[in-house]
């Protein structure tokens, strides 16, 4: 079955199907939140402040790291 509503993209070198929109809305899809994040795709630094503004493409590779505060 071929879905075309999404796109494949692959994070963590782990193949996925997305729904088109932006990184924010990808790091939203996974639980994350934005402002907590630090996103690469296709081997540049996507700026945290236009996570909301760059939009996927079909075949994006994302390298996606969270940080995790605590004591």
């Amino acid at each position: 079955m071929n879905d075309n509503s999404t796109l494949q993209v692959t994070i963590n070198g782990e193949p996925r199907r997305q729904p088109a929109g932006s990184v924010a809305d990808l790091v939203r899809s996974l639980g994350l939140d934005p402002a907590k994040v630090a996103v690469e795709r296709n081997l540049e630094i996507v700026p945290r402040s236009t996570l909301a503004e760059v939009a996927i493409a079909n075949g994006d590779k994302f390298e996606i790291v969270h940080f995790v505060g605590g004591g």
